[in-house]
């Protein structure tokens, strides 16, 4: 797994502080981008909010995440959550080490007592005194809430820092940009009352011991949840059940359970997400399709990623987005003046590059910046890079809706029937597509839309 380290510099660790006049929850920010460029230390919010309990609780379960891996447990993980200020809401998300569980938490205006956020995103520092403080929250005693640094010091943090260095595999990129996709292609499956949702998933496994048993299936019936032996019309896939062990946290405040996910035309398992929905919150968890596969191998974005004229829109697209809370692509469309299948594929481009989320409950993309290089999860796409290094190579011939491509000692088929690429390779026979198209049909993809690759198109 390709590796580098993140250097994360806080003014000083987070806290929880008490005082004559309440708490105060201090969350500082590292290096972040706003509308005004790139900030040391932004500042997002200060003021309180409306359920502080629920609100510890809430960023207790997305650090959670972001400090677990619910595959290979003997391996540490550690990334601070990222939090996005985006005029009327707060988003806290984090990844799981083994890149196959995404958190957010979204405190949305009603949370924070009806007062506006600023605009932009950076990762916060979440450390283990903090933690500690957070989960002795017991009561709905005034809090107030402040992301980033004291106003009066915002001007000077010239001093010393507390730094962080973390690892930062490229796969963690890359499971942002998968993550949007999926979410994307979900529909609503089911809604449960609160009851009914404490019920539920209290119900489920905390152990790791399901994990092998291969995917689990639920459908609604009713107003509540019956697990089925077979993905049926509506069902919903349950991958490693255990990994929802996150939403212990915040169970007992919940009003409302949503599950969202793709329809199942076959037994294969697919990704889920799972919506807690709190008082002026929700806390969702979308679960890859299986414990042992991260979302960063799902090849989602491939297609996006394999032209030319996507760079491009997403180039003219990315200086609309204006860290929108929800962003709908008929109106980038209509703003753009792309068709909105092109803004769609501009914003799973942008996605690869973290500066595109989805959230399900408004069924719209939203803006942030992650801080990361725009060419990084292309560069470090094994399959991507394998088919631009075929189309470079003149490795494929086109003849009519069959194409041929030459790799190694061996020729593969290519072929195009409504739209979809099948293959003669072995990638192809183990997926089927399910988990996006393999380097050849990529490099063939490459080649009819005149993708520009190293040593050409032939």
């Amino acid at each position: 797994m390709t590796r580098s380290v993140q250097a994360l510099a806080y003014a000083r660790p987070s806290a929880l502080e008490s005082s004559q006049v309440g708490a105060s929850l201090g969350l500082e920010t590292a290096g972040g981008l706003t509308p005004r460029g790139a900030e040391a230390h932004p500042r997002f919010f200060a003021g309180f909010l409306s359920a502080p309990r629920i609100a510890a609780r809430g960023l207790l379960a997305v650090a959670d995440v972001a400090a677990a891996r619910y595959y290979q447990r003997t391996l540490a993980a550690s990334l601070d959550p990222v939090v996005t200020g985006n005029g009327d809401r707060l988003r806290f998300e984090s990844f799981s080490g083994c890149c196959g569980v995404y958190a957010r938490l979204d405190v949305l205006q009603d949370g924070l007592e009806g007062k506006r956020t600023g605009h932009g995103t950076t990762n916060v520092d979440v450390n283990n005194p903090l933690r500690d403080a957070l989960s002795r929250i017991t009561a709905d005693d005034p809090l107030h809430l402040r992301v980033g640094p004291e106003e009066l010091a915002v001007t000077t943090l010239d001093g010393p820092v507390v730094e962080k260095k973390v690892p930062l595999p490229d796969r963690w990129l890359r499971g942002f940009a998968e993550a949007q996709v999926a979410s994307a292609g979900f529909d609503l499956r089911a809604e449960l009352s609160a009851a009914q949702a404490v019920a539920f998933l209290r119900s489920l496994p905390r152990g790791s011991g399901n994990a092998a048993r291969g995917a689990q299936w639920v459908v609604a019936s009713g107003s509540a949840l019956r697990p089925t032996t077979r993905p049926v019309p509506g069902a919903v896939c349950l991958p490693g059940p255990e990994r929802l062990v996150a939403l212990q946290r915040v169970l007992r405040h919940a009003t409302a359970l949503r599950v969202y996910g793709p329809p199942v035309a076959d037994g294969a398992p697919v990704a889920s997400a799972w919506e807690v929905v709190l008082p002026g919150m929700r806390l969702t968890l979308t679960l890859s399709p299986d414990a042992s596969r991260g979302f960063s191998g799902e090849g989602g974005v491939l297609e996006a990623l394999a032209t030319d004229g996507a760079a491009a829109d997403a180039e003219l697209v990315s200086v609309l987005l204006a860290w929108e809370p929800t962003i709908e692509p008929a109106t980038l469309a209509e703003r753009s003046g792309l068709s909105v299948e092109r803004v769609r594929a501009a914003l799973t481009r942008l996605g690869t590059a973290g500066r595109v989320g989805y959230d399900l409950a408004d069924a719209a993309y939203f803006h942030r910046e992650l801080p990361y290089d725009a060419d990084r999860a292309e560069r470090h796409n094994p399959r991507l890079v394998a088919a631009r290094e075929l189309a470079g190579a003149g490795a494929v011939s086109l003849d009519g809706p069959l194409a041929y491509v030459a790799s190694g000692d061996r020729r593969y088929q290519v072929r195009e029937s409504d739209g979809v690429l099948t293959c003669t390779c072995q990638w192809w026979a183990d997926y089927r597509g399910k988990r996006g198209p393999c380097k050849h049909a990529l490099a063939v993809t490459m080649v009819r839309r005149g993708a520009t690759v190293a040593g050409g198109v032939r």
